[in-house]
């Protein structure tokens, strides 16, 4: 009925229709999300915990300062959730930025929320120590994975390579004298996980697993999706880390999402933890995508 009054004559009338079009707006959208969700098959990772990986990329030690931002973003995030996290693996560079952290967020939607936020994120401003004032680009990358349970990956003890070492800081100093941080290889797949945040090698070596266990999953899940040739291109973007996803300009206080055209404003906010719209716009396009793409396949 709104919409037909905007055809009115009367300035007053087409006022009011174009208001009511705009305070219904929202409610009407939200209502469509929830209808696609309703007829969409569930994601059985959706009820996962989300295990995020964040490494920093080109640009040496900026880019480390970057990962240490997205780091505390992520963890804000959770926090405002109402999520658990807990970090499993924590390396810093030199001048204690974050050359790589793994941090396992555990709460309802944290995975379907999250599972976007990976691919490349790139940042572009003017280091500090930069006395030149020219604009730096440099990057990180971000992997989210679903949590893997003990009997989905079965880890047997021949496949593993197991050394221990002493836990060292920043800078190189160590963290505690006995040999405590724990390094796995699975010869089978040759990856590699490291972990000395805890002082207990014991405790190492849980996390180390878990981290394990989830990429083992992931790698599984890669080569069936390739022989399947599907899934990744149906997605807002493919989520491989040589994709660049999202831009962070702070010399214009913007933040564009490069998958679904969109920009926001206000970057110290974002990285404080304020990635509600972000993440729930590409939640969103998402699972308009997968309705498209199911209708396409049934007619």
């Amino acid at each position: 009925e709104s919409i037909a009054l905007q055809k009115e004559s009367d300035q007053e009338i087409r006022k009011m229709a174009e208001e009511e079009i705009l305070r219904l707006t929202p409610a009407v959208e939200a209502a469509r999300v929830t209808l696609i969700r309703s007829i969409l098959p569930p994601n059985p990772d959706d009820s996962r915990n989300a295990m995020v990986e964040i490494r920093a990329g080109t640009g040496g030690e900026e880019a480390s300062l970057f990962a240490s931002e997205l780091l505390r973003a992520y963890t804000r995030f959770a926090e405002k959730k109402g999520w658990k996290y807990e970090l499993l693996s924590l390396s810093h560079s030199d001048l204690g930025g974050v050359r790589e952290a793994v941090l396992l967020i555990e709460g309802e939607g944290a995975t379907a929320l999250l599972r976007h936020e990976a691919g490349v994120h790139r940042v572009q401003r003017v280091p500090a120590t930069e006395g030149s004032g020219r604009v730096h680009t440099s990057a990180a990358t971000v992997a989210v994975l679903p949590e893997a349970e003990e009997a989905e990956v079965v880890l047997r003890p021949e496949d593993l390579d197991m050394t221990v070492a002493r836990a060292s800081g920043a800078g190189g100093q160590h963290v505690n004298k006995t040999e405590s941080a724990v390094q796995i290889i699975h010869k089978p797949s040759g990856l590699m996980v490291y972990c000395a945040d805890e002082r207990s090698q014991l405790r190492n070596r849980q996390k180390a697993l878990r981290v394990l266990r989830s990429r083992l999953l992931d790698l599984t899940r890669a080569k069936e999706r390739e022989l399947r040739a599907d899934t990744r291109k149906n997605m807002i973007g493919s989520g491989d880390r040589s994709e660049r996803i999202r831009t962070y300009n702070f010399p214009q206080n913007r933040i564009t999402d490069h998958r679904i055209d969109l920009t926001v404003h206000g970057i110290e906010q974002v990285l404080a933890g304020d990635l509600d719209e972000l993440v729930e716009a590409l939640y969103e396009a998402d699972l308009r995508t997968r309705a498209e793409a199911i209708t396409r396949s049934s007619t």
